[in-house]
């Protein structure tokens, strides 16, 4: 009878036994932490959660347009685009982000941009170890599709001490599962605060100011902007037909993409309070607010408490009051809110927001 006798088993390039085997009794032991829960670095990766609305069309500018933790930010160009959450059931995900371009722009100017974003805090980075000599892998992975074939760039960049770190990957009219290992950083820690430290950007569009250099793959470096994205990358206003589809996101310390960790509905909203909430009145949030006083004060009170705690100060905006002037915000922190104004109407007053924000974002 033949036998194989080994002390480890691990894949190819990896710094760690995958199983280990007691010389003894010849037990195995499975490496397998990377599979323990919270181990996803992103917020809202399988795009349950869209508080500000599920569409926007004709988009022309940067802003947190739909999905909550998802950025698109657009520069200097003419083309327009609709961004939307939508339903593709897939591989376990019901929800997805989708991008169709409805103004092409195909003279495109040297600074032009449009991309996807998520920002994550400092404090939340720091089992990456970067900048030290254990300093860790990362891997991204990723579900997309469009209408036709193409590339695009996916970049990391480590807001702390100005790095980035370049990869390219392919899109065809199928879903497809990307995953992305990018090197250890030895330099430059993230700052441990609730600050921007590490932006992950997916490049759909860019200008020569930003393809015109030399574009290294999986490097770390100093960032330059004419570095940041392959020359031969599709744009994404070419057409009017191209379309962009991702969900599934999840970015991990190690160098395998392991199976995505699906949180609940509940789990994702939370999360996503801490930089942004909605109070509605005819959304899935309603809320009616009311302040009383006598007859010798007309001061009405209204007060909202964040929970969870929101990221640091918000900033505050709102729509359709009744029956109060002269309001305003008397007192914001992160985590109540207080706002006062004069009543205009005797034996009561109230006031009816058909929305505020809150917005803390990074």
């Amino acid at each position: 009878m033949s036998e194989i006798k080994v002390n480890s088993i691990k894949g190819v390039g990896a710094s760690a036994a995958a199983i280990t085997v007691n010389n003894t009794d010849g037990t195995c032991t499975a490496n397998i932490t990377n599979n323990l829960s919270n181990r996803n670095l992103i917020i809202n990766g399988a795009m349950q959660v869209a508080q500000r609305g599920t569409s926007v069309t004709n988009i022309s500018t940067e802003a947190y347009h739909t999905l909550d933790r998802f950025n698109l930010f657009t520069e200097n160009s003419a083309g327009r685009l609709t961004m939307s959450q939508v339903a593709d059931v897939h591989d376990g995900f019901a929800k997805a982000l989708k991008l169709e371009c409805t103004t092409a722009d195909t003279s495109i100017a040297s600074n032009e941009t449009l991309g996807i974003q998520q920002k994550i805090e400092g404090q939340n980075l720091q089992s990456i170890q970067k900048g030290s000599s254990d300093a860790k892998q990362l891997n991204l992975s990723f579900y997309v599709k469009g209408n036709a074939n193409a590339t695009y760039t996916c970049e990391l960049r480590d807001i702390d001490n100005n790095r980035i770190n370049t990869q390219t990957f392919n899109v065809t009219s199928s879903w497809t599962k990307v995953s992305l290992t990018f090197a250890a950083d030895t330099t430059g820690t993230f700052d441990d605060d609730n600050a921007n430290s590490l932006q992950i950007t997916w490049w759909l569009h860019a200008g020569s100011d930003y393809t015109s250099g030399t574009f290294a793959t999986n490097t770390w470096a100093t960032r330059v902007n004419a570095n940041r994205v392959n020359s031969s990358s599709t744009s994404f206003f070419d057409s009017t037909s191209r379309t962009f589809f991702m969900t599934g996101v999840q970015l991990e310390v190690g160098s395998v993409a392991t199976d995505f960790e699906h949180r609940s509905f509940g789990q994702e909203l939370e999360l996503c309070k801490r930089y942004f909430v909605r109070w509605n009145k005819s959304g899935t949030n309603r809320y009616t607010y009311s302040g009383g006083y006598s007859s010798h004060a007309t001061s009405a009170f209204i007060d909202f408490d964040f929970s969870p705690e929101m990221r640091a100060t918000p900033t505050a905006s709102s729509t359709s009051d009744a029956n109060i002037t002269n309001s305003a915000w008397s007192h914001l922190s992160s985590d109540c809110a207080i706002y006062i104004g004069t009543a205009t109407q005797s034996g009561s007053a109230a006031r009816v927001f058909n929305a505020v924000d809150f917005s803390a974002e990074l």
